[in-house]
């Protein structure tokens, strides 16, 4: 079984020690979803509601959520992030809204809390956006898609239903 690493030898939280770790390029995908009723899919397919256009809102939510990840989870580090990618993707046949994010940088530690944390509160943020046509949403599931570098190498995890490949 393997130790869980933010886990002192009494149980306690701590942040993980890096510093020995090579520096290495890091590249995370993450997609994540935003079920919607029927009046918040309609305002959606029409541009938005009373706020405006949801998608860029969302969008420029997700790179702020990114950016703020080691604000959010208390025992991430704080990376230099170098780029980040975001893609939307409107299904009306499910109501489904969703978000890919893709971000990438050059550190000792992965970039994986980053993609999901900006696949998320771009979620949050188109739920706010449409929130005046309807409540009726439902945010999630949010999975890795795709990690690179690191001592793991590449990780693939390809989800059914995604609208991208990992």
């Amino acid at each position: 079984m393997s130790k869980l690493t933010h886990l002192d030898s009494e149980g306690r939280p701590v942040m993980v020690d890096v510093s020995a770790k090579a520096i290495t390029r890091r590249v995370a995908v993450a997609a994540g979803y935003l079920e919607l009723d029927e009046p918040a899919a309609e305002a959606l397919a029409r541009g938005g509601g009373p706020k405006g256009d949801p998608w860029s809102v969302a969008r420029i939510g997700a790179v702020g959520g990114v950016k703020r990840t080691a604000d959010l989870i208390p025992l991430a580090h704080p990376l230099a992030i170098e780029a980040v990618d975001v893609r939307h993707h409107w299904d009306s046949a499910t109501r489904q809204a969703w978000l890919k994010v893709q971000v990438s940088c050059e550190g000792r530690t992965g970039i994986e809390m980053e993609a999901l944390a900006g696949v998320t509160v771009g979620l949050l943020v188109l739920y706010d956006m449409l929130k005046a046509v309807s409540h009726g949403m439902a945010l999630g599931p949010a999975r890795l898609l795709r990690k690179e570098g690191g001592r793991r190498g590449t990780l693939v995890m390809p989800w059914a239903g995604c609208p991208w490949e990992p």
